[in-house]
Parts: structure tokens; C-alpha cells; sequence
């Protein structure tokens, strides 16, 4: 079994933190269900404006509140207003890969969806893996491939 990637929330704003709640991350429910991200699944968390990452699990609050709010110790971590990536997981057989599809939700300042767009992994006629972003019409996304010289 291998742990890859279930869905994500990528860039969705921080609109709150309340270090004396009970622990967790509350998302509206619009948000996690279009990804597919279920209530009191385990998610990690990466911050982008500080680079903390942390993992814990997804409460739901408000619908159609575009709330990403961390509660207790996660509060710590994450001020109103920084931009994360919640990523949850699944555990698959290797072979299982390719019929993967995971969900990524891109968001603006306001946690409007701006981008749906999914991942996918192909292999070609010699074995090889191939990766590609997808947008919600099937369209392959740029990837940058090069590394940039310093």
C-alpha cells in the first residue's frame, strides 16, 4: 500500500484561529465535499507564509461560509489571513494509481473556488509514469519541469 494524495485545498485562506477550541481544522462543507474530503478525516496542513506544517483532523462549519478555521494547538500555528494547502491522503496499491483522479481546489483571497482541477498519472507503453494537472474540462495544465539555474 501506498499513502498518496486523497484531494486538496490549495491556497484557501485562513479566515480565523481559535487556540481555545477543541483542536482541528473547521472547513464549510461546500469545500470538503467537492473535494472529497469527509468530516473528521485527517488532513495535513501546509502554511505557506510560514512553512509550519501540521496535521489534524476536518470539522465542518458553515455552509457556504468559506471558513478555514484552526482551532487549539493548530491556531498556533496558522493567523487569519495566511494562505495553506490541506491535503488529505488515501492508502492504494501501487497498480491502482493510474485510475486515480484526486481533486484540487484552487481559491482566491475570498475562498471563492477559482480553479477545479485534477491530478492524473499514466503510464506509457514502456512503464514509465507520466503526471499531468488537469482543469475541469480534461485540458492538461503547464507543470514546470526545469530547474532553474542559480
Amino acid at each position: 500500500m501506498r499513502k498518496v494524495v486523497g484531494a486538496k485545498l490549495h491556497g484557501i485562506h485562513v479566515t480565523d484561529a481559535n487556540i481555545d477550541y477543541h483542536g482541528s481544522i473547521t472547513l464549510d462543507p461546500d469545500h470538503c465535499e467537492e473535494a472529497g474530503i469527509l468530516p473528521l478525516e485527517f488532513v495535513e496542513i501546509w502554511n505557506k507564509n510560514s512553512g509550519a506544517r501540521i496535521s489534524t483532523y476536518v470539522i465542518l462549519g458553515e455552509r457556504g461560509s468559506r471558513c478555514c478555521i484552526l482551532n487549539g494547538a493548530a491556531a498556533r500555528t496558522c493567523q487569519p489571513g495566511d494562505q495553506i494547502i490541506i491535503c488529505s491522503s488515501i492508502y492504494i496499491d501501487a497498480d491502482e494509481i493510474p485510475s486515480l483522479r484526486p481533486k484540487v481546489l484552487a481559491f482566491d483571497r475570498e475562498n471563492r473556488v477559482i480553479d477545479r482541477l485534477s491530478y492524473q498519472v499514466d503510464v506509457d507503453e514502456t512503464g514509465r509514469y507520466r503526471f499531468s494537472i488537469r482543469d475541469e474540462n480534461g485540458a492538461a495544465q503547464p507543470i514546470p519541469l526545469k530547474a532553474k539555474k542559480f
